[in-house]
């Protein structure tokens, strides 16, 4: 059975994104297009960042969906992570908390598209 390798994040400004991503995340772009622009975040799997049709998503347009980034180090590299993005200027939704599955937080990106780190499981 197949397994799911590309996952998208809608955005309203790729550029803008792309940017945002690249320098969050460290890592650059597979490609640029005007509208669809796809990292490779592990052999054979993207995470993309897609307008769609430029009059469809807006930021007006509801997000229902998170991106979330497990990192080893549970707490303190939960913290650590939280104090390097604050310094990029990320826009805190939920400052580091302990919850059922360890520490966390989320942060949203240009568009409201949520972030959540989280110790890896």
């Amino acid at each position: 059975m197949a397994t799911p390798n590309l996952f998208l994040i809608y955005v309203s400004d790729v550029q803008r994104s792309t940017a945002f991503y690249s320098d969050l995340l460290d890592m650059e772009p597979v490609s640029l297009t005007p509208r669809y622009v796809p990292f490779e975040i592990a052999p054979g799997v993207l995470f993309a960042l897609w307008s769609g049709r430029g009059d469809t998503v807006t930021p007006r347009t509801p997000r229902s969906s998170e991106v979330g980034l497990m990192i080893p180090r549970a707490s303190a590299g939960v913290d650590d992570v939280f104090a390097e993005w604050v310094a990029k200027g990320v826009t805190v939704i939920e400052e580091p908390h302990d919850d059922v599955f360890g520490r966390t937080f989320v942060v949203a990106d240009p568009d409201g598209n949520l972030i959540r780190v989280s110790p890896t499981d």
